[in-house]
């Protein structure tokens, strides 16, 4: 299933030369292979051949925006990238890659010119770097951070513990959230840039090491900070800023994290379709038994609802940067979600063989574990939840049923995208949502199929019904008192979102050389799962089911509606 794509840029490796390096999955000779992948998860250690491959193949230089030298231009194509080597070892997406960028958002949001400069020559060598946000006492409330970074003399001293922090034990640099204020408010707290190049090293201990259940070869640590001094303009944009930073940042690392999570349910997917196949039970294939059947193309349309909006939710950042508050959120809260009930669901196909460590399909075991951990690397569900959530009363009254149409390339596969621009990203939506507008596009409606039509007719009412309730919420509703009832409605806006993006690609790319994209039936598989966890009583037409399992048994190829 590959649609037409835009092209890489010139001179910068495609996810296809990625693959190539990668090699073949299930050959035991292939040093990076599933074999080789999983005695490093024994061993809790991170595939030494899969860093140095990366190293050769560059990988750090997809974290560096290339008018600094690296290969960072579009979002869409960082997730990409990230897709591809998570769906080989999960472990070494997140442990090799996605902490350098999580840290140079920050930096390339904020950071002056000379930060930027040293925190892409650290990367660009083939370096490390750390971003230091969590304090196991206060979770992801980054406005409780007791790690201070206090004038003295020209300098700042760093003072406190950071922990649960990747690679922070083998940094070069890292990026701290430290307090530099004594008030209780956002303003209070700023990033400090640390090289540890410059020093210091007895006034810093960074050999404690976190084990995990999933994603065991990590190299979590934490770091305690002694007096530790840091140059006076060490902060990363101005003093007491840091929440505006994350708040843009974060945007960027939303959209990618389930991209990541996306390339791990792949070979998730993959293992017990190849179970099905291959194991027989009552004289015929678990493949052929309807409920296993019906199970595997679940799972396969969750996958493409979570593509679809995760796609859309890269793009956005490009296309529309001021509405990509809520849209990102959105994604990493109902991704993520989709996914890891889905893995399982496949679980339960596996049975007994879900659990072993060895063997043909031990790879699943891994995969299982590491596929909700990769969220800890970020904002978890009620972090996204309670950012969508005081959005959506403005939203209701400024945009739903109002909005015009977004732009199609939103959504247009091959609709080239500039460099990203982190200084467009607004810290709020204001109001604006252009995504479920597409819900009521009269030119969608006149292509639709009669089974997606109806399923859109139910999503244009249920954004009605959302509006009305939103309306209807009370300050304190959307608040960090909120109860179980708002938390309700962003968790249904998130789902509508995915139903508009899902629309939106598929209206869009009708003109795709790919027949499975153009095809209405991942479209109907999609909306109908999304319809089923609103509430509404949809199947699965037969012919529809049956599609996507000749999809899904058919290739090889990653299960992606997107490819470049």
């Amino acid at each position: 299933m590959t649609p037409t794509a835009p092209a890489p840029t010139t001179g910068h490796p495609s996810t296809a030369d990625l693959e190539a390096v990668l090699g073949d999955p299930h050959d035991p000779a292939n040093p990076l292979g599933l074999h080789a992948v999983l005695a490093a998860d024994e061993r809790a250690e991170l595939l030494p051949e899969g860093e140095r491959a990366l190293d050769d193949w560059g990988l750090n230089a997809e974290f560096v925006p290339a008018r600094l030298g690296g290969r960072l231009t579009d979002i869409e194509r960082l997730m990409h990238v990230m897709r591809a080597v998570s769906r080989r070892d999960p472990t070494l997406a997140l442990g090799y890659g996605f902490t350098n960028y999580i840290s140079g958002s920050a930096m390339w949001t904020s950071g002056s010119p000379a930060q930027q400069r040293r925190m892409a020559d650290i990367l660009l060598a083939g370096g490390r770097t750390a971003a230091g946000y969590n304090e196991l006492p206060h979770g992801n409330d980054f406005t409780r951070t007791d790690l201070t970074a206090t004038p003295d003399d020209g300098r700042l001293l760093l003072d406190g513990r950071k922990q649960v922090v990747n690679n922070i034990g083998r940094a070069d640099a890292v990026v701290l959230l430290a307090r530099t204020g004594e008030g209780p408010g956002n303003r209070s707290h700023s990033h400090v840039f640390v090289d540890f190049a410059e020093g210091h090293a007895d006034r810093v201990r960074r050999d404690e090491r976190f084990l995990t259940a999933g994603l065991r070869g990590c190299l979590i640590g934490g770091a305690e900070f002694t007096a530790f001094p840091v140059p006076a303009d060490a902060h990363i944009g101005p003093v007491g800023g840091a929440m505006e930073t994350v708040l843009r940042a974060f945007q960027t690392t939303r959209a990618v994290a389930p991209g990541m999570m996306a390339g791990a349910f792949d070979t998730i997917l993959r293992t017990v379709t190849r179970f099905t196949l291959e194991r027989r039970l009552y004289g015929r294939r678990v493949a052929d038994l309807p409920h296993a059947r019906a199970t595997l193309v679940a799972a396969y349309a969750d996958l493409l609802a979570a593509d679809a909006l995760t796609t859309v939710s890269c793009r956005a950042l490009h296309v529309l940067p001021d509405q990509t508050s809520v849209l990102t959120a959105a994604n990493k809260y109902l991704a993520p979600k989709l996914l890891h009930r889905a893995s399982r669901d496949l679980g339960a196909i596996l049975s007994a063989n879900s659990f072993l460590r060895d063997g043909g399909y031990a790879v699943f075991q891994k995969f299982a574990r590491d596929l909700p951990a990769i969220t800890f690397a970020h904002a978890n569900a009620s972090v996204c939840l309670a950012t969508m959530l005081p959005q959506l009363p403005r939203m209701a009254a400024t945009s739903w049923g109002l909005a015009e149409h977004p732009p199609a390339g939103l959504f247009r596969l091959d609709a080239p995208l500039g460099d990203i621009d982190y200084q467009a990203l607004e810290l709020t939506a204001r109001g604006a949502d252009r995504l479920t507008a597409t819900l009521g596009h009269p030119g969608v409606a006149e292509l639709l199929p009669d089974a997606a039509a109806r399923l859109v007719a139910l999503f244009r009412a249920d954004l009605a019904d959302l509006r009305e309730r939103c309306l209807a919420l009370r300050p304190t509703d959307t608040s960090v008192m909120a109860g179980r009832a708002g938390y309700v409605l962003a968790d249904r806006y998130a789902h509508l979102a995915a139903a508009s993006a899902c629309l939106g690609i598929w209206f869009h790319n009708q003109h795709a050389a790919d027949p499975f994209l153009t095809s209405p039936h991942w479209l109907t598989a999609a909306l109908t799962r999304l319809a089923a966890r609103l509430g509404h009583a949809a199947a699965l037409p037969p012919e529809t089911e049956a599609v996507l399992f000749d999809s899904l048994t058919g290739s090889d190829t990653p299960l992606s509606l997107t490819r470049t």
